[in-house]
């Protein structure tokens, strides 16, 4: 089911936002510091009140536990209260279901495989590296089984190998289905894994599209105030700065 937006205000942060985002995509939101990124992507998992909807129903009306079901969302902040376990960590991402011990164990499982955390399942949280740590908290989503992923600078603090094998993974959620929505700031990365680009500039939409529709240099000389082409193949580009 979709998950949308009609003119959602927020004082301050967000004006006017409006898009409908399809299951079965990746989306990057974009923007410079300060555009309104987080905030957007905090409203459209329900954590801020606004005008946002889930297929038929308006997020505000849906009980806070299906809502967690049907929508993983991970902030920017790594922070985790205590030292438990990377297992016990993942696990916490089954809370909103009654599923049993069973399916329990099974998706906490495929999520510790998925984000290559395997090994460091017994490892407490605080032994972790920042991009290990970063890596659990998106397998604790995951293990929710959620049909929309709202991520926020997912791949910030993780190297080069992670971070494709995490793009494969948020690609292959969208193949099986999901939703993706990912807050990036690297535009290469949105150009070359998304299948749409939402831009925000001082809390307005600037742009939503294609990529290659909407990353134009005219566009981010006017949103990010600087001169850029685009040099190589659709897929591989990379974004060439005077």
């Amino acid at each position: 089911m979709t998950l949308a937006a009609r003119s959602l205000s927020i004082p301050g942060r967000l004006s006017d936002v409006s898009l409908t985002l399809d299951p079965g995509t990746v989306t990057a939101i974009v923007g410079p510091n300060g555009a309104g990124k987080s905030t957007l992507l905090a409203a459209l998992a329900g954590l801020i009140p606004g005008a946002v909807s889930l297929g038929p129903d308006a997020l505000r009306t849906l009980p806070p536990r299906l809502r967690a079901q049907r929508i993983g969302y991970l902030p920017q902040s790594g922070d985790v209260a205590w030292n438990v376990s990377v297992r016990t960590l993942v696990g916490l991402g089954r809370l909103p279901h009654d599923a049993g011990v069973q399916a329990d164990a099974a998706a906490i499982a495929a999520a510790l495989h998925q984000l290559d955390l395997e090994t460091l399942a017994d490892r407490p949280v605080a032994r972790l590296s920042g991009g290990e740590r970063a890596r659990a908290l998106l397998a604790r989503v995951l293990a929710g089984q959620p049909d929309w992923v709202l991520a926020d600078e997912p791949l910030a603090a993780l190297d080069l190998a992670h971070q494709q094998a995490l793009l494969a993974r948020f690609r292959a959620l969208a193949g099986e289905g999901r939703g993706v929505v990912l807050v990036l700031h690297d535009l290469a990365l949105a150009m070359n894994h998304a299948d749409r680009v939402v831009v925000l500039h001082e809390g307005r939409l600037a742009a939503q599209g294609a990529p290659a529709d909407v990353l134009t240099p005219d566009l981010i000389a006017r949103v990010w105030g600087v001169a850029a082409r685009w040099l190589g193949e659709p897929g591989v580009q990379a974004l060439a700065l005077p």
